[in-house]
């Protein structure tokens, strides 16, 4: 395939394009104001792209994937891995699985003051999960586990809500977190659990 020629016909394009506007005759008032809202459209774009790289926002390009049909043959959300475990490198991890109308398991303890990872899947439709008090809120796409790491400040009950309407008992859809001190959860194995106290 020859690019040669593809490429002058880009440039006449673009010459032609560029004579027509000159033959346009443009008021000065009307030349400024394009400009200054060209300089603003430039200026706010220009923001969110810093802002972008700075805080590490970008599109989900690496999204993970799931079949929602098969979820309980899925070694990472079958049903005896869900709740709160603890990775080989001392990280806390919450897998929970969203479905009409519940979200399992119901109920979970975590430690405050600790950077908790929250993965979800959805074992049918599209659900939404919001955290009242914290900035957690999230949508769980059918075939996508959904991340979010966040950390609790301070002990106490935190409950799990749906925010997408999901059918008939959306508004029965709720779980429970309670988040206990961080000296009363032991954590060293792989799973936490609440500390005797003597």
């Amino acid at each position: 395939m020859q690019i040669e020629p593809i490429k002058q016909k880009c440039v006449l394009v673009i010459r032609d394009l560029c004579t027509q506007l000159q033959a346009i005759h443009i008021d000065q008032l009307e030349r400024k104001w394009i400009t200054i809202s060209m300089l603003v459209i430039g200026f706010f774009v220009g923001i969110i792209v810093i802002d972008a790289f700075f805080h590490g926002v970008n599109p989900p390009s690496k999204v993970e994937t799931i079949d929602s049909a098969s979820l309980h043959l899925n070694k990472e959300f079958a049903e005896d891995n869900l709740g709160v475990q603890v990775d080989d490198k001392g990280n806390v991890i919450v897998r929970m699985v969203a479905g009409r109308y519940s979200f399992f398991p119901k109920h979970i303890e975590v430690p405050a003051e600790t950077p908790i990872t929250l993965r979800w899947v959805s074992m049918d439709v599209l659900h939404g999960v919001h955290i009242p008090m914290t900035n957690m809120s999230t949508m769980i796409v059918p075939g996508y586990v959904a991340e979010v790491t966040t950390t609790f400040p301070k002990p106490g009950e935190y409950p799990v809500l749906c925010n997408e309407y999901c059918g008939l008992g959306h508004n029965h859809m709720w779980s429970n977190i309670s988040v206990i001190a961080k000296e009363d959860l032991d954590c060293s194995s792989k799973v936490c659990k609440r500390r005797i106290k003597q």
